[in-house]
């Protein structure tokens, strides 16, 4: 009875730990499963610290050009803040630039009436270069700085205040080149970054020295980059108006359609003027060849003389 008592009691405890020992391994595995995959996800960060240390500015410099070109510029923004969100493209960048040439009565009153338009709209007066040709006529070629939203009605302004002669309007799309200079810049802005880190890392005088080097000519090109960036946003900001005005003669035009006395009187008297100049011009052509006309004639008359006095006999004497 002991006997039996003995073998049904140790058949339960070896089934329990057997239990014991499949959950002890299969604990061990996750925990092994884990620390594998930890391990593998901290390398992957020290290979993307190590690239990010080392630089890759070619490759994102590719990228930059490729996501602008397809005018997907902002889609990595949207990505990171949320996944399925709607990429986002650009808002067109558009370089404005006109021509007018207006003919106006009066060009002072012109000018101010375009400076008065250009300042209503925000914008400002450029440079400016006035003129007058021999008639009394006067010239303003002047440059007008709009912004963008202003533009046709400023236009439209300026061409009111005279005859329209001549208009050219051109428009230049350059979205992707202010994307392209915008991506350039920020990845510019991180190069410096990991520069500055590394040389507050570095322990060595040759280091500093060649990452200081480094620096400045990054720096550099940042600096020729957020320049360009100006440069652009101004142009795409401002439109540009070049206005030529150009006085119409119209008193004069008016004498010359009905003359009167007076102009008859003023033509005549520049006609005598005018005569009496040619008749001076001629007795100055002529007076050098009738000085010398008079210079030999005087000198044939006193060998004519002179001929004369030999030839004549010699009278009698007388008693």
């Amino acid at each position: 009875m002991r006997t039996r008592r003995s073998v049904r009691t140790v058949r339960p405890a070896r089934a329990l730990a057997g239990l014991l020992l499949a959950a002890a391994v299969a604990l061990t595995g996750c925990s092994a499963g884990g620390d594998s995959d930890g391990g593998s996800s901290k390398a992957q960060d020290k290979a993307a610290a190590v690239d990010e240390v080392g630089g890759s500015e070619a490759d994102a410099a590719g990228e930059t050009a490729a996501d602008a070109k397809t005018g997907v510029g902002g889609t990595q923004s949207g990505a990171a803040t949320g996944a399925g969100s709607a990429p986002q493209l650009p808002v067109n960048r558009v370089i404005r630039t006109a021509t007018l040439t207006v003919q106006v009565g009066d060009v002072l009153k012109a000018l101010d009436a375009a400076r008065t338009a250009a300042e209503n709209a925000g914008g400002y007066v450029g440079d400016e270069t006035t003129t007058r040709d021999e008639d009394g006529a006067d010239q303003t070629r002047v440059v007008l700085r709009v912004p963008v939203d202003k533009y046709d009605d400023v236009l439209t302004a300026l061409q009111g205040t005279g005859k329209l002669l001549e208009r050219t309007a051109k428009a230049q799309d350059v979205t992707d080149q202010v994307v392209d200079v915008d991506s350039r810049i920020a990845s510019q802005r991180a190069s410096v970054a990991r520069i500055r880190a590394l040389m507050d890392e570095a322990t060595k005088l040759t280091d500093v020295v060649t990452l200081e080097g480094e620096l400045s000519r990054r720096e550099a090109d940042l600096e020729a980059l957020l320049a360009r960036q100006a440069s652009l946003k101004d142009r795409t900001g401002m439109a540009t108006v070049t206005l030529t005005l150009s006085e119409t003669p119209v008193e004069r035009a008016a004498k010359d359609d009905d003359p009167g006395f007076l102009d008859a009187l003023a033509g005549g008297w520049d006609a005598l003027v005018t005569t009496l100049r040619w008749i001076a011009v001629a007795f100055g052509a002529v007076l050098p060849f009738a000085a010398l006309a008079l210079a030999l004639l005087l000198v044939w008359l006193w060998l004519l003389r002179a001929r004369r006095r030999r030839t004549r006999p010699a009278e009698p004497a007388r008693d």
